[in-house]
């Protein structure tokens, strides 16, 4: 698979440390938002695994609703109620903190017609770094982003198979799996890829800081 090309617009600085943050479950709490949009589509959220194929049912029969279905009420959740999240705990102080060392970015799994919405959303928070949207996995994008950088790269996302993706085609980048959400986090499984496996934007600020200040962690 080749790389795809570089974010049109988006200026980086070679030699600089790059940290590449996701949005969901990351920087923005979108659990307990979608928890809250699903009554509205006469549904309701039975979270016993770390899917959501399975966790979401109808409220009427109880049904699970089927992953077409599930992929539709993301897809309209991630329009609507998806770009009014309310922010991880923790996470504009702890990137502010690490924008002293390393330029940031946001990458994440959004069409392009709510990137203005989504960084409206981080902005209201206090998260002012460029927005890019992509699509499937996430190791194309990552690739790309440091191929001509020149400088460590950090990774920080919630799922395991970007993970994989990204330790495949941009081996060497350090990789933190974040989850925000305490339910899904007791429920996940560490990605072997990950560097560090945290809910928490103070530990995984000090981890990057530290790795870029060659301090033991």
């Amino acid at each position: 698979m080749s790389d795809p090309a570089f974010p049109e617009g988006l200026a980086l600085t070679p030699g600089r440390p790059l940290v590449i943050s996701d949005a969901d479950e990351v920087l923005l709490r979108f659990l307990a938002g979608l928890e809250r949009f699903l009554p509205s589509q006469d549904l309701y959220l039975d979270l016993k695994t770390y899917a959501l194929t399975g966790s979401i049912r109808r409220a009427g029969s109880g049904d699970a609703v089927d992953q077409p279905g599930v992929s539709q009420v993301i897809k309209t959740f991630h329009a609507t109620a998806g770009l009014d999240l309310d922010p991880v705990a923790g996470a504009a102080e702890a990137l502010a903190r690490i924008s002293d060392e390393a330029q940031i970015v946001v990458l994440t799994n959004i069409i392009a017609e709510n990137v203005t919405g989504r960084r409206a959303n981080l902005l209201a928070h206090g998260i002012d770094f460029p927005v890019i949207n992509n699509s499937g996995l996430k190791g194309p994008m990552v690739a790309a982003l440091a191929r001509d950088l020149g400088a460590p790269v950090f990774f920080v996302d919630d799922i395991p198979h970007h993970h994989a993706s990204v330790a495949t085609l941009a081996p060497g980048t350090h990789q933190i799996h974040f989850v925000a959400d305490e339910r899904l986090f007791r429920m996940a499984t560490r990605s072997p890829h990950a560097d560090l496996f945290t809910s928490d934007w103070t530990e995984a600020a000090d981890h990057i800081l530290a790795t870029l200040n060659g301090r033991p962690r």
